[in-house]
């Protein structure tokens, strides 16, 4: 069968694919990743796939409609979230019209978590719940609806509710998603501000046993890891096959999970000499010596949710570390000569305009080579929306409103003393009064080491500059 895999068409930029999507103030843009996984999955059973990035490639819905119409798929799968919902719904609309005898079929987190309000709001027919590589898979083959795990579908005014597809146990048998990368997408489309440019997302798990309650990711409460070996074997064929590569960035929701694992991955990357450059999302409570293990491997990064240094705050949102930790984790990094991109969440459960203050005045003590500040952001499966929407703190439900007319995220939380303006408004200045430090400028100037990383960090400074003349706080 002929598949389109689509991430469809918004605001230039726009990087679905994040864990809280937006256009990013540093010009940030996710591959799309399990879109990819998918692709591959259905190439390895036989079909005939053409996967587009929209955002990536600057396609409108002009350039879309073309493709599809010289393509003429006969089964077309849309990445869809939150704040793009009605977006993605209108153009799977009029993709169903251009292909009538198509099956258009929507997935991600958003319908998987409303499938039910999804699908009675729209003409789209069918929506994979969760996982979807297989439960796609199934309807490549042919299979009726009503016998596919895993899907959402009307029958007519009905909407049918199938039995949920158990998760994949064995993540082995997934395709090297990078083979994917080569064959259907440019990698240099695809920056990160802190990552070597060009890089490559890979995933070496699925899933995170943390229940952190603002935590957006699709598979919380599961974890799935790849063998180690099988791990290693992608980063071989990556330094064999994409030889421009600055980096690899796993992407894992957190990649030190189990230290024996991490600690064989590491040793195989030393023994195979594999020499590529890597990063990866991790928690402060990753011990010194796993750390050194990972640096000794190539570690040159991590990614690292701090969120606040708060115990009350910490506690209310199942984060399960402290200040200390923290404290103890940036000790040890700089022992090391490892660098961190810090996240900090400014309005989390328990936080006051003091704490908040406090927040950002604790990331430019612990100063993290990077740092990120998000308002909290609610999403309809996660444990904070219920928690907002239950104590009438939600200010909209319109999706829409998820995103400023920027593109970068809208808080639409607001609580006695924590106004959603206000939030967004401390986020802005957290990331002025942090970047515009004298010392953080010098530090990240000297930290330079080629001319292709002075013009990532170029790239990432101009975006950023942009967004604060935008929004009125570059003075």
């Amino acid at each position: 069968m002929k598949i389109l895999a689509l991430n469809p068409p918004f605001l230039p930029r726009f990087s679905r694919s994040s864990r809280s999507p937006e256009v990013s103030k540093g010009n940030c843009l996710y591959y799309p990743i399990f879109l990819s996984y998918m692709v591959g999955v259905l190439e390895n059973d036989g079909h005939e796939c053409k996967l587009i990035d929209a955002p990536a490639r600057n396609y409108d819905r002009t350039d879309v409609l073309k493709i599809i119409n010289d393509f003429k798929p006969g089964l077309v799968v849309i990445d869809t979230s939150t704040p793009s919902i009605y977006n993605d719904v209108d153009v799977a609309e009029k993709i169903k019209i251009a292909v009538p005898d198509a099956l258009v079929v929507l997935v991600g987190s958003h319908p998987s978590a409303l499938s039910e309000e999804t699908l009675r709001k729209s003409t789209v027919d069918t929506i994979c719940r969760g996982e979807y590589d297989y439960t796609v898979r199934d309807l490549a083959r042919g299979t009726d609806l009503e016998r596919v795990r895993g899907i959402s579908f009307k029958d007519g005014k009905k909407v049918i509710h199938n039995p949920d597809r158990p998760l994949i146990k064995n993540i082995d048998e997934l395709p090297f998603v990078s083979e994917v990368y080569k064959k259907h997408l440019n990698i240099k489309d695809y920056f990160y501000p802190s990552v070597l440019h060009p890089q490559i997302t890979i995933l070496t798990a699925r899933g995170c046993p943390h229940q952190c309650s603002f935590c957006p990711i699709m598979f919380k409460g599961s974890y799935r890891a790849r063998s180690p070996v099988n791990v290693v074997e992608e980063f071989e064929y990556i330094q064999k096959n994409f030889k421009s590569v600055k980096e690899i960035m796993v992407e894992d929701d957190t990649f030190p999970i189990s230290k024996e694992r991490t600690m064989e991955i590491c040793d195989l990357l030393i023994e195979r000499g594999v020499k590529l450059k890597w990063s990866c999302n991790a928690r402060v409570d990753t011990d010194f010596e796993t750390l050194k293990k990972m640096k000794d491997a190539g570690l040159r990064l991590m990614c690292v949710g701090f969120e606040s240094p708060r115990k009350n705050v910490l506690d209310a949102s199942n984060k399960k570390t402290s200040r200390d930790m923290q404290v103890k984790f940036m000790e040890n990094t700089r022992k090391l000569g490892l660098l961190t991109n810090g996240c900090f969440i400014i309005g989390m459960k328990n936080d006051t305009a003091e704490t908040v203050r406090g927040t950002i005045e604790f990331a430019k003590e612990l100063n993290p080579h990077l740092a990120q500040f998000y308002p909290l952001l609610v999403y309809p499966w996660t444990e904070d929306y219920r928690w907002a929407k239950e104590n009438g703190y939600l200010t909209t439900e319109d999706y829409s409103k998820w995103l400023t007319k920027e593109g970068v995220h809208a808080c639409v939380v607001s609580r006695p003393g924590l106004a959603a303006e206000f939030l967004e408004k401390m986020c802005d200045v957290a990331l002025k009064g942090f970047y515009m430090r004298p010392s953080k400028i010098a530090e990240i100037a000297a930290s330079t080491r080629s001319v292709s990383d002075l013009k990532r960090k170029l790239m990432g400074a101009k975006s950023l500059v942009k967004y604060f003349i935008g929004r009125g706080v570059a003075s």
